[in-house]
């Protein structure tokens, strides 16, 4: 048996995982329904039978796809760890992202209870540290708890939904985004909301 042989697998099989989560996260952006599966394999450069060996359907894959936005998120988080501005461009990205992947929007909704409980439990667990520096600073009210970006998650994914015209989810999105922003966060009182960069979640 060659001892290199099953590392070189487990790093081949890394690789065909992360060009699948690219091309599905890829697929599952825009105003129209979710791409199928061979397309995801085609656009990943792999075979079919790879991509079910990895996703055996889509609510798999959309899963996968979740925690894949959410390992994303994590980094850029880390990346302006301490600094005051992170907390509102993080919570940003994240609503103006479920704009961008209806797509996944609609097919989170088909998870069971329980993964969608565990993907809302990581975003709140990202978001703790940086509301927490918010709010020292005085950018937040300082009566909002992590658990109530639940209810702006919730809010913008039913206006997200509702919306029967994709131009018309993006825009009264957008509007709720606003206006929901405006009564958690307070002005800042010196430098620029612009400091720090929250790299893309897609």
């Amino acid at each position: 048996m060659l001892y290199g042989a099953q590392p070189a697998r487990r790093r081949d099989a890394q690789r065909n995982r992360t060009a699948i989560l690219r091309a599905a996260s890829e697929a599952m952006t825009g105003p129209g329904t979710v791409i199928g599966m061979p397309e995801i394999a085609r656009r990943a450069g792999i075979g079919q039978a790879t991509l079910y060996r990895h996703f055996p359907d889509r609510l798999a894959l959309a899963g996968a796809v979740i925690g894949y936005q959410i390992d994303r998120l994590e980094r850029c988080v880390a990346a302006g760890a301490g600094q005051p501005a992170t907390f509102r461009l993080a919570v940003d990205e994240i609503l103006r992202t479920q704009i961008a992947m209806r797509p996944l929007v609609t097919l989170s909704r088909r998870l069971d209870a329980a993964a969608r409980a565990r993907h809302l439990r990581r975003i709140i667990a990202v978001l703790a540290e940086p509301l927490r520096s918010a709010q020292e600073h005085g950018r937040v009210r300082a009566d909002l708890v992590p658990g109530d970006l639940v209810l702006l998650l919730s809010m913008v994914e039913g206006v997200v939904a509702g919306a029967a015209d994709p131009a018309a989810a993006v825009a009264a999105a957008g509007r709720s985004i606003d206006l929901a922003l405006d009564g958690v966060f307070r002005p800042a009182s010196s430098g620029s909301e612009q400091a720090v960069h929250v790299g893309k979640l897609r």
